[in-house]
């Protein structure tokens, strides 16, 4: 289900050539943490005995790609490469040092294959707001949402096998921490990940529409650490959901909003703005208004060790980020209220994007994506991208105002307290 992955094999059939997947094991990235790197080198080692029964050379190399990838080319005399899509600055930084370092007579091409409409397709500038851009999206579905192409057992053999990998030595060559633990519930890989996919159509996507604001309803997906990962196309996810909208045409619906309009809207945000991760990013109102109300006093003011270890004098707030340290995700709706109290109790808007950037990239499995720094998270929370000037109040200025009494009224917030309460 990789679109790069498919035109890269159409590319090999049409040459008559073997085919090689590599991927480069980076020893750290942002702030992942051993949590996420074993989350992601499971479902590569999925993704090696698939290749193997597919007649593909499976190659883990250690480093970063300007590092390793030229110079497997050269030994290998490959013909052509053909890489994914992100739009976050390093992973485009690291296209970029590839094909500076490229033998000249080697095509390099570039698919996203993450998004569903590609990022460069779906429009070529910045969209203001989820409005601007659903048309682009929905006018362009027809074309992109299509069934995938198989991947066919691939009849030209490589002249040298790929090398065994050590998956062990994969994890020593890491320098990331090791504090923050896996996650019982998620299991890693496009198996387990396609398996919640069918749980979610069979048991929860009837109330999708209706509950999936509750915290206390299990009416989401939580597809986002496949997804994240790339273990579960979502692609594949919007083909399956949509063969049940006769049945549950609403929460069909509001789950490619969601999946596809927002999603990549925030993909958007992050290819063409490239302060996606400061308050630079914000629009000039928003800049305006939290200027303005900087020096405001806060009624609390809490360091990042103290929000980290979830100890304010907000039991729900506490909740909402006792679940993402142990469970590796928050639910979406206590997402906004998490990161809108961070703005309310730092010194600064600039420190409270900071903490709230960095608490969702440690221990969220889909943290580190353009999800998190606009989404409903970050950007959306704190600066108001992709959101409207509301009535201005202290602290926030324009900005969109939560509170624990808006909560109360949306949902059972004790009941959630409960279940997410200090152990110790």
């Amino acid at each position: 289900d990789n679109w790069a992955f498919l035109y890269a094999q159409r590319l090999a059939l049409k040459q008559e050539l073997p085919l090689h997947v590599c991927f480069c094991l980076v020893p750290k990235f942002l702030e992942a943490t051993i949590r996420h790197y074993k989350f992601m080198l499971r479902g590569l080692q999925e993704v090696s005995e698939e290749c193997a029964e597919l007649n593909i050379s499976f190659h883990l190399l250690l480093g970063y790609a300007k590092d390793v990838l030229p110079t497997f080319v050269v030994e290998h005399g490959v013909g052509g490469l053909v890489t994914d899509f992100s739009p976050l600055r390093l992973p485009r930084q690291w296209v970029e040092d590839v094909r500076e370092r490229l033998p000249e007579d080697v095509p390099f091409a570039q698919v996203d294959a993450h998004n569903i409409v590609p990022c460069w397709v779906a429009s070529p500038k910045q969209e203001y707001s989820a409005r601007t851009i659903r048309g682009k999206i929905h006018a362009q579905l027809p074309e992109f949402l299509t069934e995938f192409p198989p991947v066919v057992r691939h009849p030209h053999s490589p002249s040298c096998s790929a090398e065994p990998i050590a998956w062990e030595a994969c994890y020593s060559s890491l320098q990331v921490d090791h504090t923050v633990k896996e996650v019982e519930w998620a299991t890693p890989g496009t198996a387990a990940g396609l398996a919640v996919l069918k749980s979610f159509i069979a048991e929860r996507l009837k109330s999708f529409s209706t509950h999936r604001n509750d915290p206390n309803k299990a009416a989401l997906s939580n597809l986002s650490p496949w997804l994240h990962f790339g273990q579960v196309s979502t692609q594949r996810a919007i083909l399956e959901v949509q063969k049940h909208r006769r049945m549950y045409k609403d929460s069909v619906d509001a789950f490619v909003e969601e999946a596809v309009v927002r999603r990549e809207l925030a993909e958007n945000f992050c290819y063409y703005n490239e302060n996606y991760d400061s308050v630079q990013g914000a629009h000039d109102w928003a800049q305006t208004t939290l200027k303005l109300h900087a020096k405001d006093k806060r009624p609390y003011l809490y360091s990042l060790q103290e929000l980290e270890q979830g100890t304010t004098h907000d039991p729900l707030w506490n909740a909402a980020q006792l679940q993402m340290v142990r469970e590796g995700k928050m639910h979406g709706f206590l997402r906004m209220y998490w990161a809108k109290k961070i703005l309310e109790w730092t010194r600064s808007p600039e420190e409270a994007l900071q903490f709230a950037i960095y608490l969702n990239d440690r221990y969220e499995l889909d943290g580190r994506d353009p999800n998190g720094y606009v989404g409903k998270r970050c950007l959306w929370s704190i600066c108001g991208i992709h959101d409207q000037g509301w009535a201005e109040r202290a602290i926030f200025g324009k900005i969109r105002y939560m509170n624990y009494a808006g909560c109360k009224r949306k949902f059972d917030v004790d009941q959630f307290e409960r279940r997410y309460a200090p152990t110790h």
